[in-house]
């Protein structure tokens, strides 16, 4: 039998389940991008904001681009389990805040009307990067986009992001026009002031007569986000299986930590975030900074050398003495780039990331998180790379990591086995792979001069000439003797 809501007193005692009556609770918030971190992490906080605090904070959960989590969270009433995994135990509870999923392109109606509803008070996004079909550092739609270019045709069954929000905000001013908050919670700089700038462009083009009231009703504060949550397997769905005594499709996997913080810039009611864990501030920056810099940056790294390496999980790649140190040379490298923040010890965050990384609870696989470099290599490295140069320091470590990537882009590891590239430019970057077969610099050199990703610095010898040196020295002499090399050589030990 599938878990649902008929079944929760009938829980094993070791499993913790909503400290509320979900069958009771209204519909105050739409989540866009129904994936497995919204699900362990802004939906965790939600069910224990309401368990303490009361309210009507429900949420609809939209799914934009396949079926596959209204199919498994639907038939379960909403509810799923969280498996939070660690070196000493594993530990199961089941959430009841999402009261609603939907999939958007079956039922766009229903997402445009949950939008324009009064009763609904704030909007989440988990989209990813290329979710937003935008240039992020110009802060611009990518007009000829398809997604965008298709819904500029057809407002009113909108594919893109943008589109659903342009929709469900002009229902929401010709209805009622009450006041909503729209928090981003995907690893973009600044994101909150860069969704609202897509918005009102896109509403802009669609709705003019709405502009007025967007800007004075709705509000987008920006946010920081972090909890690892590794992509779910099998084994977690027949494990849950055991624990719950139940069968749980919509099952997901997390570490113990978890971090939100969100600035305090909403335009209505919302639900008491703060009180279970979240930080309410004045300004996220900081923060968003230091972990896309630190964590994410070193994630990255992780990511391209670690695959090519051999290595499938992020830590099975730490516990490498060797990785260990260019992970941290990377963090140090970023961290001179960062403010001081009060209350954040930065030796502190990195060890703690180090000690995150090396759980082998997790499970975090390296292809999981190599998937869409083009889009997050400019705010992880090539904005630090740009601030360094400026400051006359060196980028040893980032340059490394900038050729660990390129080196993954040529399509075959170590083994000569193909590596499927998952990147809004896979398409351009096989091409300039089979333009420079067995020709490590001038692959390098064509990747370097990929405008989105590079802008400027590609062409900058202070960074491309030590990128096409690790390069060939990756080609050369294989990814575990380069990243072993570097920690021999580097300043840092």
């Amino acid at each position: 039998m599938r878990l649902n809501l008929n079944v929760l007193a009938a829980f094993p005692g070791a499993v913790q389940r909503p400290a509320y009556d979900p069958s009771n609770l209204g519909i105050g918030s739409v989540h866009l991008g129904l994936g497995a971190f919204h699900r362990a992490h802004q939906a965790v906080y939600t069910d224990d904001a309401i368990a303490g605090s009361g309210g009507d904070w429900g949420i609809c959960a939209v799914s934009l681009k396949t079926p596959t989590a209204r199919d498994q969270l639907a038939p379960q009433d909403g509810l799923y389990s969280v498996r939070t995994v660690s070196r000493a135990a594993d530990a199961w509870r089941v959430i009841g805040s999402v009261r609603e999923v939907l999939f958007g392109p079956d039922q766009m109606a229903d997402v445009i009307a949950r939008i324009a509803r009064a009763e609904t008070k704030i909007i989440t996004l988990t989209v990813t990067e290329k979710g937003y079909c935008a240039n992020v550092a110009k802060r611009e739609p990518l007009w000829d986009h398809a997604d965008i270019a298709h819904d500029l045709a057809h407002a009113d069954a909108p594919r893109s992001v943008l589109g659903v929000l342009a929709a469900g905000l002009h229902e929401r001013f010709r209805k009622r026009g009450a006041p909503l908050t729209i928090l981003c919670c995907d690893n973009l700089p600044e994101n909150g002031a860069v969704l609202e700038s897509l918005v009102h462009q896109f509403v802009t083009r669609l709705y003019p007569l709405t502009l007025p009231w967007l800007r004075k009703h709705v509000r987008f504060p920006s946010s920081m986000v972090d909890r690892i949550v590794p992509a779910t397997q099998a084994q977690d769905r027949s494990d849950a299986a055991r624990a719950l005594g139940y069968e749980d499709e919509g099952v997901v996997r997390a570490e113990p930590f978890g971090q939100w913080v969100i600035e305090d810039n909403f335009a209505a009611e919302r639900p008491a975030w703060e009180q279970v864990g979240a930080q309410l501030v004045s300004d996220v920056r900081p923060f968003e900074k230091m972990k896309l810099r630190l964590l994410n940056g070193s994630h990255s790294l992780m990511a391209y050398l670690g695959y090519v390496a051999g290595y499938e999980t992020i830590a099975e790649t730490v516990i490498d003495p060797a990785f260990e140190r260019l992970v941290t040379a990377l963090m140090l490298e970023a961290e001179a780039t960062l403010e001081p923040i009060p209350g954040v010890d930065f030796a502190a965050y990195r060890a703690q990331l180090i000690e995150r990384f090396g759980n082998p609870a997790n499970g975090h696989r390296c292809a999981q998180i190599a998937a869409d470099g083009s889009q997050k290599i400019p705010q992880r490295w090539i904005a630090v790379a740009n601030e360094r140069l400026a400051k006359g320091l060196d980028v040893n470590a980032l340059t490394l990591a900038t050729a660990g990537w390129i080196r993954y882009l040529y399509g075959k590891d170590e083994m000569d086995t193909a590596i499927a590239i998952s990147d809004p430019l896979a398409a351009e970057f096989s091409a300039i792979a089979a333009k420079h077969p067995y020709d490590a610099l001038s692959f390098a050199d064509a990747i370097l001069r990929v405008e989105p990703v590079f802008g400027a610095l590609g062409r900058n010898p202070a960074f491309a000439a030590p990128v096409k040196r690790w390069v060939s020295q990756l080609f050369r002499d294989g990814t575990q003797a380069t990243v072993e090399s570097f920690s021999e050589t580097s300043a840092f030990r």
